[in-house]
């Protein structure tokens, strides 16, 4: 994606690709959801809109262009009175002219903004990164060093926000689907990666500066380029727009010749020089490191987790009692060596994966939980709505499951079980869709893939990839090991089969072919059935035949005495097969910043002269669950504080208290803007106020209870409208400054 996995036959290790944001003044507190939705219906409408507007604007500019000829040829003529006149006239129509081609302008920038960029989203992510960073959720690595780019280091209330995200997703996936978890090394052997194909295929294109050596990600460069010319370039025709619009819908499917010569043909040069630029190139990003100190064995830090799983498959197999279906999870770091990083959190060298291999008969691939998530109803992009230039669509799950837009049950299955997950960390689901693969986007083994995409002020990132990878992992570790990687299915009676059986003659074919023989053989035994038959029929007619051996990249001749080929009738037992893997893969770092993003909100101060920022996590993913402030010091004060700070303790509730000497609605302002969902404030000795962030509203319970209605709400055991509605309401300081 994602985040993740890469796909050996177009070279692409990217599992997450770029997206809309918010104007942070715009929104506040709830209302600022429904102006998110109105937001996304506006975007996802912005494509036929934006091509109208285009056409208006060029008739009108054409109709400017015009009238302007009209009043030079009428000015070059020159003449009487009233000719001044009808000269003046048409100078007014002129202006005319323009005043409507400048609405008309005007009108495109505002579509466009709305659509996919302008100054508002910049303004909004630079809210939300300012906040991050001086609350402290994240900041470049190595800063008093001056950074590395990509490399980025997570502060107290980050890390309780990533922790909190992976104990939900432990919660969601590994507990509820009984799934067996696994922690592998982070290094990894040259030898398991040249099986999986990473150590020759996992690229990206680069281009380099030609002068300075500067190097670019490719396809990036050509990405900005056809963003740039739409948001800003308001000459553009609907025809040209239409183009840099495909170009950006199939970017991840280009060659490398195919993207150089959109480089060339656009003339994009190195971004900081304006020299002139490479032709693209695959670039690996891999870590290479050794492991021991002879230098000898080669080995990577890992590009995904997933390798570790596989690996381990026969093993986890014999734990799970030869049973299947069954799942294997893994949370970890992973690395790459990213040409370019860029775009915060988005983009990282070392970042964190939850991935999922879920193991499955390939010949049943149903789900026995599958009708709990058939009614789900999502935006979802399907190859054909891509290719057609539409937009993504609301479609229910089971629906996309039996027509067979999503390949099998299995598949769709996890796709619903994503979209909870995301929804309930906070994902705003009208800027949430899943995006199935283009055809020639997805690796050559691959029975169905598809993304999820989350909507933030960098476009449409891809934070979640759900494949079904068929039986192709498994395999290439089977081959490179020597060891078979496959289950069993036994039969409750035996069964009569016809079993292929291919003897090559080593001897003959040593003689004939020498060095090569092991190739020659090895060739002869991976035939299929009809390959084998056909042999046989000419070997029969004719004693010899062509055959193909790919690894010497020749035909050979084979004869009669050198091959015996027959088909044999066996009983057997059991049924031994290599499972297909369903893997839904997820980048952790990227999941979290567009939480931040959809979190985020301001509203104004009591004074209403400036905005306050806030983040709304939900309780599950908040850093901090509640603040305990005594509203003065005061000693009775102070030990009640005390007594509570204790039973949040003992409950496992994060909390910090705050007894500096700041008016409470500052203090409470501080909190919101860490996204703390519950302040506690003590204006008494035997009870006090619980006050809820967004809605400012404010409860009175008694000290005794305190803990316990804490703990009810942030474990979603109870709402707050529920415990509004037990407890008596209260009246007091507001969370403004």
């Amino acid at each position: 994606m994602v985040f993740m996995r890469f796909r050996p036959r177009i070279f692409s290790p990217s599992l997450f690709r770029p997206s809309k944001p918010r104007t942070p003044t715009l929104a506040a507190s709830p209302p600022l959801a429904a102006a998110a939705r109105r937001r996304s219906i506006v975007s996802m409408a912005s494509t036929t809109s934006e091509d109208a507007l285009r056409r208006a604007l060029a008739e009108r500019q054409a109709a400017v262009d015009a009238q302007a000829e009209a009043v030079r040829a009428l000015k070059a003529a020159g003449g009487a009175v009233a000719a001044k006149a009808e000269v003046d006239a048409a100078v007014e129509a002129l202006k005319a002219l323009k005043v409507e081609a400048g609405a008309a302008a005007r009108r495109l920038q505002a579509a466009v903004g709305a659509g996919g960029g302008g100054a508002a989203r910049e303004e909004m992510r630079q809210a939300v990164v300012n906040t991050l960073e001086r609350k402290l959720f994240y900041i470049p690595s190595f800063k008093i060093y001056r950074g590395v780019a990509g490399l980025y280091d997570y502060g107290p209330p980050g890390c309780a926000v990533k922790a909190n995200v992976l104990a939900f997703w432990r919660q969601h996936f590994v507990l509820e689907e009984n799934m067996l978890e696994v922690d592998c090394p982070c290094v990894t052997p040259e030898i398991v990666l040249k099986a999986s194909g990473h150590v020759e295929k996992f690229t990206d294109l680069m281009v380099k500066d030609e002068k300075t050596g500067t190097c670019y990600r490719a396809d990036h460069l050509l990405k900005d380029h056809c963003k740039e010319k739409l948001e800003k370039d308001l000459t553009l025709s609907p025809e040209r727009a239409a183009e840099f619009k495909h170009v950006l819908a199939v970017l991840d499917d280009l060659s490398a010749d195919e993207l150089g010569a959109k480089i060339k043909e656009y003339g994009i040069v190195a971004p900081d020089t304006k020299n002139p630029l490479s032709d693209p190139y695959p670039f690996n990003l891999m870590f290479q490191t050794s492991i021991g100190p002879t230098g000898l064995n080669v080995g990577y830090m890992r590009p995904e987790t997933a390798q570790g799983i596989f690996v381990n498959f026969k093993d986890l197999y014999y734990y799970n009692g030869q049973k299947l279906p069954f799942a294997a999870a893994q949370i970890g770091q992973a690395f790459r060596n990213e040409i370019s990083p860029r775009q915060g959190l988005l983009r990282v060298r070392e970042f964190t994966l939850a991935e999922i291999e879920h193991f499955v008969d390939p010949e049943d691939k149903s789900h026995p939980k599958f009708s709990d998530v058939a009614n789900l109803e999502f935006l979802m992009f399907p190859r054909e709505l891509q290719l057609s230039g539409e937009s993504a669509k609301l479609v229910k799950l089971g629906e996309a499951v039996s027509k067979g837009t999503v390949n099998n049950e299995t598949l769709g299955y996890f796709i619903g079980r994503v979209y909870l997950f995301l929804t309930r960390l906070g994902i705003d689901k009208n800027r949430l869709r899943f995006r199935q693969h283009l055809p020639n986007e997805m690796a050559h083994y691959a029975a169905d893939c598809w993304d999820a995409e989350i909507e933030c002020s960098y476009g449409w990132i891809e934070c979640v990839g759900i494949a079904d990878r068929s039986a192709y992992d498994l395999r290439a570790h089977s081959d490179k090991s020597g060891v078979p990687l496959v289950a069993h299915e036994k039969f409750s009676k035996p069964r009569e089969v016809e079993k292929l059986v291919i003897v090559p003659s080593k001897k003959d074919l040593g003689l004939a072919f020498k060095g090569n023989q092991k190739m020659v053989v090895e060739a002869l035994e991976a035939m299929s059935e009809k390959e084998a038959m056909d042999m046989r029929a000419a070997l029969e007619s004719k004693g010899e035949t062509n055959f193909q051996v790919c690894t010497l990249g020749k035909d050979v001749v084979i004869t009669k005495k050198m091959v015996s080929i027959s088909m044999e009738k066996k009983l057997e037992h059991q049924r031994v097969f290599t499972p297909s893997v369903i893997e839904p893969s997820f980048g952790i770092g990227r999941i979290i910043y567009c939480l931040f993003e959809h979190s985020f909100y301001t509203r104004p101060s009591k004074s209403e002269e400036e905005q306050l920022n806030v983040f709304r996590f939900p309780p599950i993913v908040a850093p901090i669950k509640c603040t305990v402030f005594p509203l003065v010091k005061n000693q009775e004060f102070d030990d009640a504080a005390k007594v509570i700070d204790k039973a949040l303790t003992t409950a496992g509730i994060s909390h910090i208290i705050d007894t500096t000497a700041i008016s409470i609605g500052r203090r409470y302002a501080r909190t919101d803007e860490i996204g703390v969902p519950f302040a506690v404030t003590v204006d008494s000795a035997t009870s006090v106020t619980i006050r809820e962030r967004d809605s400012k509203e404010q409860i009175r319970v008694g000290i005794d209870e305190v803990a316990s209605v804490v703990k009810q709400l942030t474990d979603g055991q109870s709402t707050w409208a529920d415990v509004s509605f037990k407890y008596p309401s209260h009246i007091g300081p507001q969370g403004d400054q």
